[in-house]
């Protein structure tokens, strides 16, 4: 399958290069001057666009791709899919795939879970929006990608799982991390707090595969200096997206919104930007209650 690949960063690139493994012809195009093994490089965002089976965009935020959108659309062939794996707002995924069915073309929004390590192993979890014929052609590239692909619904789908489902990881992230730092303070051992609560009504993804405390459960980013793995400022990006989401749903949110507050703090008045998202139990540990 010919495939262009626009977004060739920390989550892009790795993704690319499996897709090129695995045999596709995959040109890429990224506004830095980098390289990616078995992807051949286009000048611009159109030329690797250019009568491609599929597109695939891996994108900062919903007005970079709404202006890449402008730019490939045009030089997309008829039939072919557009697959969006940006983590945009969701009025920005319905807008552009819009404009794609406009111009005959499969639009699929699909997000991922997983990080830096997922996009690398090809084990991440795709989350998809758009119509049954988008995904079905769409789907033996998430299973080359990723472990994992659920068709959530019409487009837009994707982004609201993938927003919904970051809202609950930043919350949890956060009440993990504050349990360890109580724990620490009422003199519990970490591992023996690991062991309880891994197996109990307490347990959570940030608890049992992302522990925050150094030395305890699975290997995590809190074993390499909180050298991030999903950054806090992303977790910031993705918790304002559910914000956002939510006011323009009339939905309350009062977690998700202290949550999002708690992680703005962290990252631009604290020593949060660039660190893992789970950076937030040595925050704690420094701070009293008051």
């Amino acid at each position: 399958m010919n495939i262009g690949f626009i977004g060739l960063g920390n989550m892009g690139g790795p993704m690319a290069a499996n897709l090129a493994a695995a045999g596709h012809n995959v040109t890429g195009f990224d506004t830095a001057q980098i390289s990616v093994e078995g992807v051949d490089m286009a000048a611009s965002a159109a030329a690797a666009a250019a009568d491609q089976d599929v597109v695939i965009t891996m994108l900062p935020n919903g007005q970079i791709l709404r202006a890449v959108a402008d730019e490939i659309i045009p030089a997309m062939k008829h039939g072919a899919a557009f697959i969006d794996c940006s983590t945009v707002d969701v009025e920005s995924a319905r807008a552009v795939a819009e404009q794609a069915v406009a111009a005959r073309l499969l639009p699929v929004d699909a997000p991922v879970s997983g990080g830096v390590g997922g996009a690398q192993a090809g084990t991440l979890t795709f989350m998809a929006g758009g119509s049954e014929a988008a995904f079905t052609k769409a789907q033996p590239l998430f299973e080359i990608m990723g472990q994992k692909a659920v068709h959530c619904g019409d487009s837009g789908a994707g982004q609201a799982a993938k927003i919904c489902n970051n809202m609950i990881l930043g919350i949890t992230m956060i009440g993990t991390c504050e349990a360890f730092a109580l724990a620490d303070k009422l003199g519990l051992d970490r591992q023996k707090m690991f062991d309880v609560v891994s197996t109990s009504s307490g347990y959570s993804w940030s608890m049992n595969a992302y522990c925050p405390a150094p030395g305890v459960g699975p290997q995590s980013p809190a074993d390499n200096g909180y050298k991030p793995g999903f950054a806090a400022e992303l977790m910031l990006k993705d918790l304002r997206l559910s914000q956002q989401a939510a006011e323009a749903a009339d939905a309350d949110t009062p977690l998700g919104l202290a949550a999002t507050k708690l992680y703005e703090q962290f990252v631009e008045a604290e020593d949060g930007l660039g660190k893992d998202f789970s950076a937030m139990l040595p925050r704690f540990e420094k701070r009293h209650r008051g």
